[in-house]
């Protein structure tokens, strides 16, 4: 999952290059919604919610980058396997076979 994380994160990088414009404007939405000054929810139950609907979307990448969040915001290994158990529950079998990438991203990104 180290490797999805970083292709992530140099896809975001070619873009800002390519298409910064819009990659700013993207940042910006993120920065606005992420934000924990004047929120209700605090920044890991944020990305606590992130991981959940990465592993509903089917999104491996998105998978990786919001663990790895989620573990720097200071969630437990135990908060964001109930996340995905969640997904899981709003989506089945396929969502069981994506939360396994969730299994690895604890391996390999803490």
């Amino acid at each position: 999952m180290k490797d999805s994380f970083q292709k992530a994160m140099d896809w975001m990088k070619e873009f800002s290059k390519t298409n910064p414009e819009q990659m700013k404007s993207f940042q910006n939405m993120m920065e606005a919604i992420e934000k924990e000054e004047g929120a209700v929810l605090d920044k890991k139950t944020k990305e606590l919610i992130a991981v959940a609907l990465s592993i509903a979307r089917n999104c491996e990448w998105c998978i990786a980058c919001h663990v790895k969040f989620a573990l720097e915001a200071g969630a437990t290994e135990e908060e964001i396997l109930e996340a995905a158990w969640v997904a899981v529950l709003m989506g089945g079998g396929p969502a069981l076979m994506h939360a396994g990438l969730v299994l690895e991203a604890l391996k390999d990104l803490k």
